[in-house]
C-alpha cells in the first residue's frame, strides 16, 4: 500500500474497519493513539513500553518540542522516531491547542499568534508555516494543521470568523508541506498533513467548515475543538452532523477524546482515529479502567486484596502485581506506582480497540456496544 492509502475493510452501521498507511508501517482503525506529550508517557513508560502495551500509534506535541528541548536539536538527532526510539506510526499535534490552553497569553492575527512559553515566559510566534516546520523538524508520519480551537460556548460570529481563518491557515499548511517535503534534508519527505474541522457547536459552520476543507483533498481529517466545555450529547449531536460531509474514503480523527464510552460511540458515528491523555492522567490519580468499570484503587477495601487490577488482564502490572502493592505504592508516593498503574490502563485502552475492531471483523458490533457502553462508565 502506498503511504496515505486508507482501505475500509468492513463496515457496521457507520462504524468503518480500515487499514491507513504510513512510512512506518499500517495502522489497523479503529485506533486509540498513545499520548507522549514531550517524546515520553508521563508515568515513566517507554517507547520500547509502548509496543508492549500493544501500542500503534504514538502521539507528540509539536508546542511543547519546540519549546524544550528545541525542534532544530530533535532534528540534529535524526527526528523523533529516533530520538525517542519509537519506530511505528507517530502523529504531531499542531501546536494550536496549547495556544488556546494558553488563553490568557495569547494575540491572534492572520499571519499567526503571538504567546508567552509556559517555561520561561519568552515570547513566540507559531503561525502555520512555523507549525509545518516544527513538525518537519521532528519528522512525524502524520502532522495536524495548525489551527484556532475556540472554547464551547463562543459567539456565533467569532466562531464564523475563526472558521474561515483556520481554512485560510489549512492553505498555507499544504502549501508549506508540500515545499518542506520536496527538500532533499527532509527527516521524513512522506509526512502527512491532517486538516482539522471546527465551528464550536454550530451545526451550520461545522457543516460548511468541513464541505470547505474536504475540497483541500488531504491524506485525513480530524474533528477538533470538542471535549473543551460542552456536554457529552452535544459532542454526539455534532458527530452525527458533521461526519456526513467528511470524504468518507478519509480516516476522521476526534481529536482529545476519551472515555472508553466515548470512544465505543465515537466508532459506532464512523470515527477511526482517537486520543486522550485519560487513561494515563486518571492511573496517576489511581484510577483504573476495567471490563466492569471505574476501580479506585484508593478505596480502603483493596488494601489487602492480593488478586491482580482485573483477573485476566494480561497487561505486565496485572501478570505481575497484586491491587494490595500498587494501593500501597500509590499511598505511599513511590514512583513505581505511576509506571504500574499508566502501563494498566495503556494496555486497557489498546485491548479495548482489539475488541472493536474484532467486533467489526466478526459483524457484531452493534452487541459490543449494547454491552459496554455504559459498562466501562460506571464506578465499581
Amino acid at each position: 500500500m502506498d503511504v496515505g492509502t486508507f482501505e475500509i475493510l468492513k463496515t457496521q452501521g457507520k462504524a468503518r474497519r480500515g487499514v491507513f498507511q504510513t512510512a512506518h508501517g499500517t495502522v489497523q482503525t479503529p485506533v486509540f493513539m498513545n499520548v507522549g506529550t514531550a517524546g515520553a508517557i508521563k508515568g515513566a513508560v517507554d517507547a520500547f513500553d509502548l509496543k508492549e502495551l500493544g501500542c500503534q500509534v504514538e502521539l507528540s506535541n509539536t508546542y511543547h518540542l519546540h519549546v524544550r528541548p528545541g525542534d532544530a536539536i530533535v532534528r540534529q538527532m535524526g527526528g523523533l522516531h529516533k530520538f525517542m526510539r519509537w519506530d511505528g506510526p507517530m502523529l504531531t499535534d499542531s501546536g494550536g491547542f496549547q495556544v488556546f490552553s494558553l488563553a490568557s497569553l495569547r494575540k491572534i492575527k492572520e499571519e499567526g499568534v503571538f504567546f508567552n512559553s509556559h517555561v520561561d515566559g519568552r515570547k513566540i510566534f507559531m503561525g502555520p508555516e512555523e507549525s509545518m516546520r516544527i513538525q518537519s523538524n521532528l519528522g512525524s508520519d502524520i502532522a495536524m494543521a495548525f489551527d484556532e480551537c475556540v472554547e464551547n460556548p463562543a459567539p456565533y460570529d467569532y466562531v464564523k470568523a475563526s472558521c474561515a481563518r483556520t481554512t485560510r491557515w489549512l492553505e498555507r499548511c499544504k502549501k508549506e508541506m508540500a515545499r518542506l517535503n520536496s527538500l532533499p534534508d527532509t527527516v521524513n519527505p512522506q509526512q502527512m498533513l491532517f486538516g482539522i474541522n471546527q465551528g464550536g457547536t454550530y451545526d451550520d459552520l461545522r457543516i460548511q467548515h468541513m464541505k470547505d476543507i474536504a475540497e483541500l483533498d488531504l491524506p485525513g481529517y480530524a474533528i477538533g475543538g470538542l471535549a473543551v466545555g460542552e456536554s457529552t450529547e452535544v459532542m454526539y449531536h455534532i458527530l452525527d452532523e458533521v461526519l456526513p460531509y467528511a470524504p468518507q474514503n478519509k480516516p476522521r480523527y476526534l481529536m482529545g477524546v476519551g472515555t472508553p464510552s466515548n470512544i465505543i460511540e465515537g466508532v459506532a458515528r464512523g470515527v477511526d482515529f482517537f486520543d486522550c491523555v485519560m487513561p494515563t492522567r486518571n492511573a496517576r490519580h489511581g484510577h483504573l479502567f476495567t471490563w466492569d468499570g471505574i476501580l479506585n484503587i484508593h478505596n480502603a477495601k483493596y488494601q489487602t486484596d492480593d488478586r491482580p487490577i482485573e483477573e485476566g488482564c494480561q497487561c505486565p502490572t496485572c501478570r505481575r502485581f497484586s491491587r494490595a502493592y500498587v494501593r500501597h505504592l500509590l499511598k505511599a508516593g513511590e514512583m513505581l506506582s505511576q509506571r504500574l498503574l499508566v502501563q494498566h490502563n495503556l494496555w486497557f485502552y489498546n485491548n479495548l480497540m482489539v475488541k472493536i475492531r474484532e467486533a467489526l471483523d466478526n459483524g457484531t458490533f452493534d452487541e459490543f456496544r449494547a454491552q459496554y457502553s455504559e459498562r466501562l462508565a460506571k464506578r465499581i
